[in-house]
């Protein structure tokens, strides 16, 4: 299957457990690859035969600041769910979440989730 790649989305919002991390807020990372077919848009070179990239930034980043999640695993599955209900030629969404500032017990680069959701039919 084809694919739309974006890479390190930047995003301040306020996910966590403990309270100063909905109150403080801090830095996520999105990775998303949007599977899907790209055949028609690499033919026709017309914008409409594929997905906007900055649309789907926007959702993204909108989805992640709309709410405030205790996980960031229902945060990542927010956005995949955002990302389905607006491109119908979408197949398949992988996201990984980064979380760079998470209060771990030890300095790790950062803790993160990767979900890979395919569309039901």
């Amino acid at each position: 299957m084809d694919s739309i790649i974006i890479q390190g989305l930047e995003v301040f919002a306020h996910h966590g457990v403990l309270p100063e991390e909905k109150r403080d807020g801090q830095y996520f990372y999105l990775d998303i690859t949007l599977g899907l077919p790209l055949d028609r848009a690499a033919a026709s070179d017309a914008l409409e035969d594929t997905v906007n990239y900055d649309e789907v930034c926007r959702i993204a980043y909108d989805t992640m600041t709309a709410q405030c999640y205790d996980l960031i695993e229902r945060a990542a599955g927010a956005v995949c769910d955002a990302l389905f209900a607006t491109f119908p030629t979408v197949q398949t969404v992988d996201i990984t979440l980064r979380k760079p500032s998470a209060p771990l017990c030890r300095k790790v680069e950062y803790a993160a989730v990767k979900l890979c959701r395919k569309r039901e039919s």
